[in-house]
C-alpha cells in the first residue's frame, strides 16, 4: 500500500512559526527516541549507529520491530521496518519542503508491504490511512511543543 500526503508547518493556524533547523532538529529526535512520537512505544534502543543512520528496535508490548532510520540532513528522513511476524514492513519518508522563504512543509510518504485494498478491506485501508495522517499531525505537534521548551537545536 502506498499513501502520501503534506502537512503545512508555518501556515494561518499555526501558534508560532518553526524554523527549517527547528524542524530538522525535531524530526532528528524523532529517529533518537520515537516515544514522544508514537503513543503505545515502550521502548526505543538503538543498535547500530552512523553518521546518517541508527538501527533501532522498538518495542510495542510483546511487539517488537526493527526498523533503519536514515537521513539526508536537512532534507529528508526515512524509516525502514523490517518485516516481521507481528509487522507487514515498509517505509515512511519524511521530507522538508519549502514551496518559499519560512513556508515549509512536511511531506509523509508511506509504502508497505501490504497489499492495496479494495472492496470489504477498503475500509480497512481507509483506517490505516486515516491513523497515518493522525499521527503525521501529532508528530508536528511534539516538534513544536519541543521546540516552545528549549529542546530543540
Amino acid at each position: 500500500m502506498q499513501f502520501e500526503h503534506l502537512v503545512e508547518v508555518n501556515g494561518s493556524e499555526a501558534p508560532f512559526a518553526l524554523s527549517r533547523e527547528a524542524l530538522w532538529s525535531g524530526l532528528l529526535r524523532r529517529a533518537e527516541d520515537a516515544r514522544p512520537f508514537l503513543p503505545g512505544l515502550e521502548s526505543c534502543r538503538i543498535i547500530e549507529r552512523q553518521a546518517d543512520a541508527l538501527v533501532r528496535e522498538l518495542r510495542f508490548g510483546q511487539s517488537l520491530v526493527r526498523d533503519r532510520a536514515c537521513w539526508h540532513s536537512p532534507n529528508w528522513i526515512r524509516f525502514e521496518a523490517d518485516t516481521a511476524q507481528e509487522h507487514a514492513g515498509g517505509s515512511l519518508t519524511i521530507s522538508i519542503e519549502e514551496s518559499e522563504e519560512g513556508k515549509l512543509f512536511l511531506r509523509f510518504c508511506y509504502l508497505t508491504n501490504s497489499c492495496e485494498a479494495d472492496g470489504e478491506n477498503q475500509k480497512y485501508s481507509d483506517f490505516i490511512r486515516s491513523a497515518w495522517c493522525q499521527s503525521d499531525f501529532d508528530t508536528l505537534h511534539v516538534i513544536r511543543k519541543m521546540a516552545s521548551s528549549g529542546k530543540l537545536l
